[in-house]
């Protein structure tokens, strides 16, 4: 067998990049040094504009195109196993940008599309669930339109609930993308909320469908149902293509 390396888009959340690396090493139980699999992280955060505001019209330069470069600058280094650890990216204006500027050579994991494949293998009896993101990929609607494939049904936050959760991960003052370590109260209660609130209206577990929220709630249920960490879901899938024998 022989190990793939594994290419991290960093600079699209403020721990994203470290993040998924930790949860790879995290995940691969490796007893040993050699035994963890080849990475390699590119971080960039001074030319990859920010994707939430691409996708509401805020800014009109595609943050895929910068994303696209690292990611052939990390398939030069070798790299042929790709994870982007932002949900926002995995939108169609941004990611299909991405996938039709990358060398042939390298290939991408989808995020949400393996969200979808863990809860269908992992979570059958999980039929709704509640997703907490930004305003850019609830915008996007890319968890609905990937999950109905899968027969899950999405529930998103009331406005107002989407308002607290965007200023938690934005808020210069006490957000997530300013404060990632340690995380201010104020941030992580309003992400409770919100999910609490899905939970409430339904959902039998919460996506945590963006890297600054996993930061927050990796791990923890809310109002005693699960809560999914879709960085985890991707370190996960990156390690199991990293193991495929090559053809």
């Amino acid at each position: 067998m022989s190990d793939k390396l594994i290419g991290v888009v960093g600079g699209v959340g403020s721990y994203a990049g470290i993040d998924l690396i930790k949860k790879i090493y995290d995940l691969t139980g490796a007893t040993c040094d050699q035994e963890h699999l080849p990475i390699a992280m590119l971080s960039i955060p001074e030319i990859t504009l920010d994707r939430t505001q691409y996708l509401l019209g805020e800014i009109e330069t595609n943050p895929g195109i910068a994303i696209a470069d690292i990611i052939t600058t990390l398939a030069t280094s070798g790299a042929e196993i790709i994870g982007i650890p932002c949900n926002t990216a995995h939108a169609p204006p941004i990611y299909d940008y991405i996938t039709s500027h990358i060398p042939d050579t390298v290939q991408m994991v989808h995020m949400i599309e393996e969200v979808g494949r863990f809860l269908q293998t992992e979570h059958p009896g999980i039929s709704k669930v509640g997703v907490l993101g930004t305003n850019g990929t609830l915008t996007s609607q890319i968890y609905p339109d990937t999950l109905n494939a899968f027969d899950i049904e999405v529930m998103l936050p009331d406005n107002i609930q989407q308002q607290n959760v965007q200023a938690a991960i934005y808020n210069t003052e006490y957000g997530i993308k300013a404060f990632a370590n340690p995380i201010k109260d104020r941030a992580r209660n309003d992400l409770i909320a919100a999910g609490s609130a899905l939970i409430k209206a339904g959902a039998d577990a919460v996506i945590l469908g963006c890297t600054e929220i996993a930061l927050a709630l990796a791990g923890r249920t809310i109002d005693s149902r699960m809560s999914i960490d879709a960085t985890a879901v991707l370190a996960a899938a990156l390690i199991r293509e990293s193991r495929r024998l090559l053809n």
